[in-house]
């Protein structure tokens, strides 16, 4: 299994309150996204990453995002293994995002 970070739902929030740019790719299916997405956050169904490899920055952070983890993760492990540096996964995806004060 390849190793790559994770983030919390409260990290990533204070991190995009301060200010900061981050990529954020959302890899949850058309109909989800139709709920809502974090702001600046690109649309990527976890199935067209693959094709999508050159949308996605190798060397610099790339946070993650699904419902619940468990996609986003899949994505990261999928991604570190073909040498991707900054991936990172969002813990508890929109779920924990949603509970969010």
């Amino acid at each position: 299994m390849s190793e790559h970070a994770t983030i919390s739902v409260e990290q990533l929030k204070s991190r995009l309150d301060a200010g900061e740019r981050i990529h954020l790719i959302d890899v949850r299916e058309e109909e989800e996204v139709a709920q809502g997405m974090i702001s600046g956050a690109i649309h990527l169904p976890l199935g067209q990453v693959p094709q999508q490899l050159n949308a996605i920055p190798k060397e610099e952070e790339v946070v993650f995002i699904c419902r619940s983890g468990y996609r986003s993760d899949q994505a990261c492990q999928y991604l570190s293994s073909l040498g991707y540096k900054g991936v990172t996964n969002m813990i508890g995806g929109m779920l924990a995002w949603s509970q969010l004060p």
